[in-house]
């Protein structure tokens, strides 16, 4: 959804959502008077395969958020099953859907772990279902409550590789069960700034700590995240980065002191740490009062900063904006650079597609940008995936390329697009901008009914890679979730999830068996053959 198009989130009745099928069998007997039915034995339900395949982590599937799947993904043959993750759904009053939806996390055994919001108000319950079939395992109620926001910001929960699930809590607590296949695991929590002072006012605390980003955990299991404090919090934390070791030890830093900036107040809300391949540095976005913000890179061990770089409009030079409404996080490309998407300066200048912005891994040096930001996380794209690539980059990255209809100049034709992160080309909107150069680019296939000319937005802001197949799988505001084919350049499979609407964007996942998870109008999809 263009940041720009709705402002209104005043709520309507929400839509019942049909989502389970009954199925009634019927035996029929013949014969004369006194005659005994035969009864028909019921099938015993055939439990599903046993698996054992890759993780996804978290939101981008990884702490790098590359999503990159490490299995082939199944065809896109049919649902397979399906789960709401918004049982009242609040929807605006044009009908757009603005909420964002956290990424479900599965586990090596498939389990299939989701947050559900499971009120009008804005409360959550965490599910884990069996990837095989559906079938709830466990669930647990969540105390989170958000920080002030416009859109609704997504709640995330997180997998670390030790296969320990986290998920927020209120007050700056973190929830943890240590086996997240098990319906008996117990959940305990984490404080960062110690338990003692929460249990002392815990009421205090959840009224003015709150989580705002989601946890992201590196290789041995600790965790990073952002969260904001109101002036009045018992503990005097100001808002910043927090750390938290897998044994429970807290750390953090204030967004000043991170930056070594004082108009840096805070994490950028929904933005995800992103962590080194080599663990050494945790990458994070803070902002001021306003729309301006910093890229960090710090220590993960210690959280002192190492580099920083500001967030610009590549157009201007002036200050990019950095949006609360947005998900867009930090991703860390094979060769340690670091992406980030933003907005233009200046609203509708750039046709509300904001900038991918380029840093090499220690943001010392700007590298060249790419023609999209807005509410996205570039997903990694190896090179050898497209056959028709003749550069010479050892990967490409791939974003949607949206052209919003009545911003600035744009036309309505909304595209994905894989770019060369090393080459360019003019941008497509200013053309004395040099850009990443397309690799390929795609056009949205279903005409937009409020801009006949154009074609209905791509609604994805993580999607994910699969290198098996050289395919991307991406969802779109037409209702179906595409297979976009770079062999062929084509959209080679799709799938109807729902009639379509206008909606915040949304990721896309690979559990471990190779099945397709999609959201789609506050439903998480599993797709298959």
């Amino acid at each position: 959804m263009r940041r720009s198009e709705h402002t209104s989130t005043r709520p309507t009745a929400a839509s019942a959502l049909a989502l389970l099928l009954a199925t009634t069998i019927i035996a029929c007997s013949g014969g004369g008077g006194g005659s005994v039915p035969v009864p028909v034995p019921v099938p015993v339900p055939v439990p599903p395969p046993v698996v054992n395949g890759p993780a996804w982590l978290g939101y981008g599937g990884d702490a790098q958020h590359t999503a990159l799947a490490a299995i082939r993904t199944q065809e896109l043959g049919r649902i397979v099953w399906q789960a709401p993750v918004d049982v009242a759904p609040q929807y605006s009053q044009q009908g757009y859907l603005l909420v964002h939806y956290g990424s479900p996390v599965i586990t090596s055994k498939n389990t299939v772990i989701i947050p559900v919001k499971r009120a009008v108000a804005k409360s959550y319950r965490v599910e884990a279902r069996i990837g095989g079939n559906g079938a709830l395992a466990w669930t647990m109620d969540s105390d989170y409550v958000f920080p002030a926001h416009n859109w609704t910001p997504a709640y995330n929960v997180t997998l670390t590789k030790g296969n320990r699930v986290v998920m927020p809590g209120a007050g700056g607590k973190v929830f943890y069960r240590d086996d997240a296949d098990s319906p008996t695991a117990t959940t305990n929590s984490f404080v960062f700034y110690g338990k003692p002072a929460y249990s002392a006012n815990q009421a205090g605390f959840d009224a003015s700590v709150h989580i705002n980003t989601p946890i992201t955990a590196d290789n041995q299991g600790n965790l990073f995240f952002g969260f904001v404090a109101a002036a009045s919090n018992p503990a005097g934390l100001v808002s910043g980065i927090a750390r938290v070791g897998a044994d429970g030890t807290g750390s953090w830093v204030s967004a000043d002191a991170a930056a070594g900036d004082a108009a840096m107040v805070k994490p950028a809300m929904g933005a995800a740490p992103a962590i080194s391949s080599d663990q050494k540095t945790v990458y994070v976005v803070v902002k001021g009062s306003g729309s301006e913000g910093q890229l960090l890179a710090l220590d993960s061990t210690t959280l002192a900063r190492k580099s920083r770089a500001r967030l610009l409009d590549p157009s201007t030079s002036q200050s990019a904006r950095i949006s609360e409404d947005s998900t867009a996080s930090p991703m860390i490309g094979p060769d340690g650079d670091v992406y980030f998407g933003v907005l233009e300066a200046v609203q509708g200048t750039h046709n509300a597609r904001g900038w991918l912005l380029h840093f090499d891994a220690t943001l010392a040096q700007t590298k060249i940008a790419g023609s999209f930001g807005w509410d996205d996380t570039a997903s990694v794209v190896p090179a050898a995936l497209v056959p028709s690539y003749t550069g010479t980059s050892s990967y490409l990255v791939m974003v949607k390329y949206n052209n919003y209809s009545r911003a600035g100049s744009g036309d309505g034709k909304n595209r994905i697009a894989v770019l060369d992160p090393n080459a360019t080309q003019p941008d497509p909107v200013i053309a004395s901008q040099p850009v990443m150069k397309d690799v390929l680019t795609i056009l949205g296939p279903t005409p937009d009914p409020r801009f006949p000319a154009g074609a209905t937005e791509w609604c994805i802001n993580t999607a994910a890679v699969d290198p098996f197949s050289k395919s991307i799988l991406v969802n779109s505001e037409d209702g179906y979730l595409y297979r976009w084919d770079l062999t062929t350049n084509t959209l080679s499979q799709k799938i109807r999830l729902t009639s379509g609407l206008g909606d915040s964007y949304t990721p896309t996942a690979v559990g471990a068996d190779g099945l397709v998870y999609a959201i789609n109008n506050a439903v998480l999809f599993a797709v298959g053959k």
